[in-house]
């Protein structure tokens, strides 16, 4: 069965390109120009994979990712003229799985889109593990069936997929240093590359909503040269 791709795009070139491009590798591609008509769409069938352009006439495909106004597992790539590390960066700390930036290479388009799925597949595990877990450690607990953490507060903070399968991959370890390479191959089915920064932004988004100090974070500690420790003890409930 052929995978179903999502494009959010407004430039005509671009769009058949990505189009012309995937469909040759056997992929399924449904291309919409405004934001509206894409999340309708979402709404009635859900992709295996989005590819979402930042710019667009009704909307900014950066919200759109950030506000999580899109299935949690289902993963999404920006696709963007914006190329600054800047850009980057937040692209990824607001839970985009990758970021291309035009002009692009279409066999670099295909490959960066087949590692997604392959990430999203194993993090689906992951999940799968993960289901029917509640665990507590300090003043949080945390639901990975339903995504959400649970603070003595009160307050619920709804998590990604991406940031779920995150933290269930350093609570089952914790008290262990995890290298950013273990940290991948855990969550996305691959391994650390030369000044990839990805699992930093995931990091640092998880400390956010962890109420994680950065400058002295207590729960997911960096060990320089190392990689990252859960520090809290667990209770499995």
């Amino acid at each position: 069965m052929k995978r179903i791709v999502y494009l959010l795009e407004d430039d005509p070139d671009i769009t058949r390109l990505i189009v012309r491009t995937l469909e040759q590798q056997e992929f399924q591609v449904v291309d919409f120009r405004r934001v509206g008509d894409f999340e309708k769409q979402v709404q009635v069938q859900q992709p295996d994979i989005c590819l979402i352009d930042l710019s667009l006439p009704d909307g900014d495909g950066l919200s759109l990712v950030r506000e999580c106004k899109l299935p949690l597992a289902v993963p999404k790539i920006i696709v963007t003229g914006r190329g600054t590390i800047t850009d980057r960066v937040v692209g990824l700390e607001v839970g985009a799985d990758d970021y291309i930036v035009k002009p692009f290479e279409p066999r670099e388009l295909v490959a960066r889109v087949r590692a997604v799925l392959r990430r999203s597949r194993a993090a689906e595990q992951l999940r799968s593990a993960a289901k029917q877990r509640t665990v507590r450690f300090g003043d949080w607990g945390a639901d990975f069936d339903a995504c959400k953490l649970m603070h003595i507060d009160g307050t619920i903070v709804d998590l990604s997929a991406s940031e779920a399968t995150l933290l269930f991959a350093l609570v089952r370890s914790a008290g262990r240093v995890l290298s950013r390479s273990q940290l991948l191959d855990a969550t996305q089915g691959r391994q650390d590359e030369p000044f990839d920064r990805s699992m930093d932004a995931r990091i640092s988004r998880l400390r956010r909503k962890l109420r994680d100090d950065p400058k002295q974070p207590a729960i997911i500690r960096t060990v320089y040269g190392a990689g990252y420790v859960f520090s809290l003890p667990v209770e499995t409930l």
